[in-house]
């Protein structure tokens, strides 16, 4: 079976998705090398359907906070897009993408293989300063896989008991992250920029052919997690929804369920619906979806 007849019978089933039941996570293929706080592994069946409800094959899949990039991830490896580009500004995960998209992706594999996974040899690899991108992608992946949570922001904690005892070795799966690096290396359709999602939105925006996803790992209300879990903890909300208000094609954008977001939605004439999801505590709460209009969701 083709990826596009696979990806056609995949968008039909998403199409029978009921929004007030959380996503069976364990039912979409795992693809990203980082585990999140704030990941989006619940959202791709959503993301399917929309896709099926564009017009026309969408040319560009513009992902703008990249982070793990599930989504990004997802649409490439399905061929729901001819061209998918990835946008994150942190250094950290930007090393990550870039390595494992060029010709060190195998030294990259290869120290993960090779690495022993002791206190004492996290402490010796995350306390040296790295002098080039892909030892500061080795850094990254290790301190996203030891950290609770896999938070990368300064301060976090190491995981110390974890799953069944495992310690640090929890969420260390070598032989499987290897395989996603050349799993994503493969995807000849994606693309990574290292650089601010405002100015790469202010590029493509009016491109009738180029759809967004937009799911800033902030939050607009002060009293969410987001404000300390990321080291780019502040965008100007306002100034986001006012360019997503300028976009030609179309955008599906996720933000937390807050009066606050409703309110910036409302004034830009957007769509929006609450959506069941589980948190990394496997609490069930809502989170928003924001977009030009919601009819295909709610059919």
């Amino acid at each position: 079976m083709s990826v596009i007849q696979s990806s056609l019978f995949t968008l039909l089933d998403a199409s029978k998705i009921d929004v007030s039941k959380s996503i069976n996570v364990a039912s979409v293929p795992q693809r990203s090398l980082f585990r999140y706080p704030g990941g989006k592994t619940w959202l791709v069946p959503y993301i399917r359907s929309w896709m099926m409800t564009l017009q026309s094959r969408t040319t560009s899949f513009i992902e703008l906070f990249a982070g793990g990039g599930i989504v990004s991830l997802t649409v490439a490896a399905e061929g729901l897009a001819e061209q998918v580009i990835l946008v994150e500004l942190d250094d950290d995960v930007a090393s990550v993408w870039l390595t494992s998209l060029n010709d060190q992706r195998d030294w990259l594999a290869q120290q993960i293989i090779e690495f022993e996974m002791t206190p004492e040899n996290v402490d010796k690899v995350l306390s040296h300063y790295p002098t080039s991108i892909h030892e500061q992608a080795f850094q990254t992946i290790l301190r996203n896989r030891v950290n609770h949570g896999g938070i990368l922001a300064m301060g976090a904690g190491r995981i110390k008991y974890g799953e069944n005892g495992k310690g640090l070795r929890s969420r260390w799966y070598p032989l499987t992250l290897k395989r996603r690096i050349f799993d994503i290396s493969n995807l000849t359709n994606l693309t990574f920029i290292h650089g601010d999602a405002f100015t790469v939105l202010s590029q493509y925006q009016t491109h009738p052919n180029a759809v967004f996803f937009i799911d800033p790992p902030y939050t607009a209300s002060t009293q969410k997690a987001g404000t300390r879990l990321y080291r780019h903890a502040q965008i100007d909300h306002e100034r986001l929804f006012e360019q997503a208000a300028k976009i030609t094609g179309d955008f599906l954008m996720t933000y937390d369920n807050d009066d606050v977001v409703r309110l910036l939605a409302k004034r830009y004439g957007f769509d929006c619906e609450a959506i069941a999801m589980k948190n990394t505590h496997h609490a069930q709460m809502n989170e928003l979806l924001i977009s030009k209009n919601l009819e295909w969701l709610r059919q």
